[in-house]
């Protein structure tokens, strides 16, 4: 992962359109949490940067669930946790979570598994730690990098986003998280793909 990727720009100086996009991500992401609520009691999220999406998932659950993060930079770690200040925010790697396998019945896994080196390596720790369910997204291809020339960034790169190493259409991503989870279900807020996982049995 490139340790000078910038997390924050797209909650904090994105246009209305931007901020319009963002939002139907999280009503997405919201629509798998209440899919899967009464079987929740204790959930992870895992890369979460600044915390911005750490504020926005807290809304969307249940009383009494108990809620943790994680985030492996440890500057992002300290601002997450000033952003949550009710929320347990630990540095840990994707790659060796320090937690007992499956002991959270809901895992967040949003907007990092294109930045690694190894995602089939962070799938098996995410298939680990979780109980029951997981949530995760990327970047929907080739949309992404072609709304990123259509408004003029990234030309050199054809598009691509700075940090963001791995590339996948929805039926790659479907296929991509096959060997640790069942898909549940599927949606594709513009330009991402949320998918709503089973842990295989």
């Amino acid at each position: 992962m490139n340790l000078t990727e910038n997390f924050r720009d797209k909650y904090t100086k994105s246009s209305r359109i931007g901020l319009w996009l963002i939002d139907r991500f999280y009503g997405a992401v919201n629509h798998f949490v209440q899919a899967c609520s009464m079987e929740m009691k204790t959930i992870l999220e895992i890369g979460v940067g600044e915390g911005y999406s750490t504020q926005r998932i807290r809304q969307m659950l249940p009383l009494g669930t108990q809620f943790e993060a994680s985030e492996f930079r440890a500057d992002l770690v300290r601002l997450a946790q000033h952003r949550n200040p009710d929320i347990r925010v630990s540095q840990e790697s994707i790659y060796a979570l320090n937690r007992e396998s499956s002991s959270f019945d809901l895992v967040f896994c949003l907007e990092v598994l294109e930045h690694l080196e190894d995602p089939r390596a962070a799938l098996t720790e995410l298939a680990r730690v979780c109980r029951k369910y997981c949530i995760v997204s990327v970047p929907r291809e080739p949309i992404w990098r072609l709304l990123n020339m259509m408004r003029g960034k990234y030309i050199r790169g054809l598009g691509n986003t700075p940090g963001h190493l791995q590339h996948w259409s929805t039926s790659e991503f479907q296929g991509f998280v096959a060997s640790a989870f069942d898909v549940v279900e599927v949606r594709t807020p513009l330009p991402w793909t949320i998918l709503l996982l089973r842990k295989k049995s």
